[in-house]
């Protein structure tokens, strides 16, 4: 049995359609709200809440892999319950930021937990992504009110990726283990700048939508309100302002474990039009 946590987040819920499209073995889905969630036929929906491990005891019975995203809940209290529940293999998506970043503090915070999983006695797949192309999120009330999109960086492209690689290179670790013990660094297929990004998702809709370039102390300001200065300052500088070539490396992993091409940013956006309006 194979558990997906955050089965209805961006990764989560590809994975969940992957396991039930592919075959690959019963699959439950956890979510702390069964009467609000949706999943493929054939999928078990689980209630739980990453932030009461405890709540998870049920969930995690007879599951011997665990598809969990870090630093949703209490991750040591989380690895201690799926170890004591006999879990056998955790698939863990980090950050890639663990390498191009170790001093931020979100950084060394999933290092934490990569270590705590790797401490903890059962098998690992540890999954780093670079920046997801769900991020452009951000812009989307602006975008439906017709709204300039104000951004810092707008010109540093980064190799942005699709949040359905991630679940797909989670579902071939969770399914084949040939990749226990692994740690990959995941990237879309191309660089790409946040006014590319824009200009994309105009495309795709259809009309203009502006785009204003603006300094890091505006940008810090708005996201601080909801991030914290820390975060904020991270999310800043893992977006432009402290760039180096280990993020902006263009990786072919993706294709390389899923046998077939990374999803552009314009498939993303293909995918999702209906949230820009």
């Amino acid at each position: 049995m194979i558990l997906v946590t955050g089965a209805t987040g961006n990764i989560g819920s590809a994975l969940v359609r992957e396991l039930q499209e592919s075959g690959g073995g019963p699959s439950r889905a956890l979510t702390r709200d069964i009467s609000r969630a949706e999943f493929p036929a054939g999928t078990e929906a689980v209630e739980g809440d990453l932030d009461r491990p405890d709540s998870m005891k049920a969930a995690l019975e007879g599951v011997r892999s665990l598809f969990l995203v870090s630093r949703i809940g209490p991750d040591a209290e989380i690895i201690r319950a799926a170890r004591s529940a006999g879990v056998e293999h955790v698939v863990l998506v980090s950050s890639i930021t663990v390498r191009t970043h170790p001093h931020l503090g979100p950084a060394e915070e999933n290092l934490t937990v990569e270590r705590l999983l790797k401490d903890s006695g059962m098998a690992w797949t540890i999954l780093r992504p670079t920046q997801f192309a769900s991020n452009a999120l951000w812009w989307a009330a602006a975008i439906r009110e017709r709204e300039t999109v104000r951004v810092p960086y707008a010109d540093v492209g980064l190799p942005t990726i699709h949040p359905a690689d991630i679940a797909s290179v989670a579902r071939t670790a969770l399914t084949d283990h040939g990749h226990r013990g692994h740690t990959y660094a995941l990237t879309g297929p191309e660089r790409i700048t946040a006014r590319q990004q824009v200009e994309t998702i105009a495309t795709v809709l259809g009309r203009d939508v502006p785009l204003v370039g603006i300094g890091r102390a505006e940008a810090h300001r708005t996201m601080a309100a909801f991030l914290g200065d820390e975060a904020a300052d991270a999310v800043l500088d893992v977006t432009g302002g402290d760039v180096n070539d280990e993020l902006l490396a263009v990786r072919d992993t993706v294709p390389r474990i899923i046998g077939a091409p990374a999803r552009t940013f314009r498939q993303w956006v293909t995918e999702n039009a209906a949230a820009f309006g």
